[in-house]
């Protein structure tokens, strides 16, 4: 059954992967003349996307990337910035090449 929820009830709504890590908070909604584009989410301390951000506010995610809204809103890992990962990915060559 299609449950319907009000877009007031969702703005700063916790946000989790579907990994089960914390994202961020609902900041606001984008939305199209007849449906849901996306969501701005805002970085909050402690959340896994201030420290892939940095100094950035927040991203805006993708409706298709959301999976679930309930009491939390679930998004896909993928929805997570990429250019996080490659930063890591430059800090263990760089291990390595302290062991040579």
């Amino acid at each position: 059954m299609l449950k319907l929820k009000k877009m007031t009830s969702v703005y700063d709504m916790k946000v989790f992967t579907d990994a089960g890590d914390y994202f961020g908070d609902v900041e606001e909604a984008i939305v199209t003349m007849t449906k849901v584009f996306g969501w701005r989410i805002r970085a909050t301390r402690n959340s896994s996307l201030s420290r892939v951000l940095g100094g950035a506010k927040g991203v805006i995610v993708p409706h298709r990337l959301v999976k679930a809204v309930g009491d939390i809103m679930v998004i896909s890992k993928t929805a997570i910035p990429e250019y996080g990962e490659t930063g890591e990915g430059e800090s263990s060559e760089g291990n390595m090449q302290e062991g040579i």
